[in-house]
């Protein structure tokens, strides 16, 4: 599938917070620099994020995509 963004980064999924709307994940990428995205609960049940998961890092403009492969 094609993305319309040019900023693909892999990263590795650190934590995720959830409540009954919005949910949050952080991401660890290479070296000190990590990342951090808010989507809604339901889009993150859908990827099923979990510490440790990899997963590339979609950027376009302020928004953050998470892909799991």
């Amino acid at each position: 599938m094609k993305y319309g963004v040019r900023n693909d980064l892999r990263a590795v999924v650190k934590k995720v917070k959830k409540d009954e709307v919005m949910a949050q994940a952080e991401f660890a990428l290479e070296g000190p620099l990590g990342m951090t995205c808010v989507i809604s609960r339901d889009s993150m049940d859908d990827l099923d994020l979990k510490p440790g998961d990899q997963v590339r890092l979609l950027v376009k403009a302020i928004n953050v995509i998470p892909v799991k492969d």
